[in-house]
């Protein structure tokens, strides 16, 4: 019976992870969609950036030490002025994204940079972005 037991705990916790997996997936390609109608233009498609004034989201040590909380409301309401990444200085501004996009919508588009571009992030849910979007 104990055996039993852990078997239906392991298969639990096999079944949780594979779903954690899809829907990291699934959110993935979603964000990968938003990024490219809207990021792409001044982040590039490789995410390199573009000039001293559109800074790179690859290998980003800005998303790696920024907290999520900050990175989601820099997100839903833009950014200005000064920023540092990868020891460069960039001075430019990033337009909110537009309100036609869900919680989910951006949700996945920061999921897909914070994994995407050479970068090891987390996967941000919609809950996050609806506790953290307000200024």
């Amino acid at each position: 019976m104990k055996s039993f037991a852990m078997a239906v705990v392991a298969l639990f916790f096999c079944v949780a992870g594979m779903t954690a997996a899809a829907d990291k997936a699934a959110l993935m390609a979603k964000g990968q969609k938003i990024y490219n109608e809207y990021c792409k233009t001044c982040h590039q498609a490789n995410g390199q950036g573009l000039g001293t004034v559109y800074p790179p989201l690859a290998k980003s040590d800005y998303l790696k030490n920024t907290p999520m909380p900050q990175i989601i409301k820099e997100v839903v309401n833009g950014k200005s002025g000064k920023i540092k990444v990868n020891g460069k200085e960039y001075n430019g501004v990033m337009a909110p994204l537009p309100k036609k996009y869900t919680d989910d919508d951006i949700a996945g588009v920061i999921t897909y940079v914070y994994n995407s571009f050479g970068n090891s992030g987390p996967v941000v849910s919609a809950a996050d972005v609806k506790k953290h979007k307000k200024k």
